[in-house]
């Protein structure tokens, strides 16, 4: 791979060489380079485009990296990835996409991944997106997220927009069963004219299921931002979601979190927040010898921590 190739990955998916464990690395529509462990297999789809992984029961401390990677203009890439987590199992699986188009062309990535963990499975997900290039072609990231968790299994998404992307629509599904758990940790930047939207909707229908959502991002310029979100809670359940947004200069931001109360012992709480950077916080730290500029990124790169 070249510098390009392996600077978008080490962005996107921490990779500086050969990663430990079951990988899948695709660039620009191809698989270019897998490995499979005793525990964790990766097959090919024949059907449509994508992958199933599949972990085995009880299987332990191991991950799976499968990142994608566009460096062509003009060119759509949608792939369909299904995971298939054995019970309890508990593995880290680390995905994301990194475009770089120096093109006057649009470059699109839309991943569907689909999460079907067993009784008792835990999977931690890492999902980083970025976009760069001198060409004024757009680097379009639309992923889909589907999670079906079974009784009392477990799963924390941690997704982040680092920077570059023109537009995106980021769609998270989830269905819970009884005593089962999602947490979820959203990260967005957008600058320039760059639009994003996000959108949550979970189905709480086992006893005792819990969800907590936090999103926070800042929106820069002329960009605008937009956050949906829908919790039903069908049962004894708890749901918590949280929108925390800083805006700047001419950006916009939407926020329209959404709860539904389908049983006496549902639990369920929202919030929202949108607002600029307090002007003493800038203070604070201009008089520690940070230009203004400098404390606005300190203070941003904090938050979205």
């Amino acid at each position: 791979m070249d510098k390009i190739e392996k600077d978008l990955l080490r962005k996107i998916a921490d990779i500086e060489e050969t990663p430990m464990g079951a990988y899948n690395i695709r660039e620009n529509g191809k698989g270019i380079s897998r490995n499979t462990t005793a525990n964790i297999d990766i097959v090919t789809k024949k059907d449509k485009p994508g992958i199933d992984i599949i972990v085995k029961a009880n299987t332990k401390n191991e991950s799976v990296h499968i990142p994608v990677i566009l460096t062509q203009g003009g060119f759509n890439d949608v792939v369909y990835n299904d995971f298939y987590i054995g019970e309890n199992a508990d593995v880290v699986i680390v995905a994301g996409c990194g475009i770089h188009n120096n093109s006057c062309e649009t470059a699109e990535h839309d991943g569907i991944h689909s999460f079907h963990l067993e009784k008792g499975a835990k999977v931690k997900y890492i999902e980083k997106h970025y976009g760069e290039g001198e060409g004024s072609g757009d680097k379009i990231l639309n992923p889909q997220t589907i999670v079906n968790l079974q009784d009392g299994s477990y799963m924390e998404m941690e997704t982040v927009q680092i920077e570059g992307v023109t537009s995106t629509i980021r769609e998270t599904k989830a269905n819970l069963g009884k005593d089962a758990s999602l947490v979820i940790s959203e990260r967005i930047m957008t600058s320039g004219k760059q639009t994003a939207k996000t959108i949550f909707e979970v189905q709480l229908n086992g006893e005792n299921s819990s969800v907590h959502v936090a999103s926070r991002s800042v929106a820069k310029n002329e960009s605008s931002q937009e956050f949906i979100s829908k919790v039903d809670g069908n049962t004894k359940c708890f749901g918590h979601v949280e929108c925390d947004a800083i805006i700047m200069d001419n950006a916009k931001v939407l926020s329209d979190p959404k709860i539904v109360a389908n049983h006496i012992d549902a639990s369920l709480i929202h919030e929202a927040a949108i607002g600029k950077i307090a002007g003493e916080q800038l203070i604070k730290l201009m008089t520690l010898g940070l230009t203004e500029k400098e404390a606005e990124e300190q203070i941003i790169s904090g938050f979205l921590k």
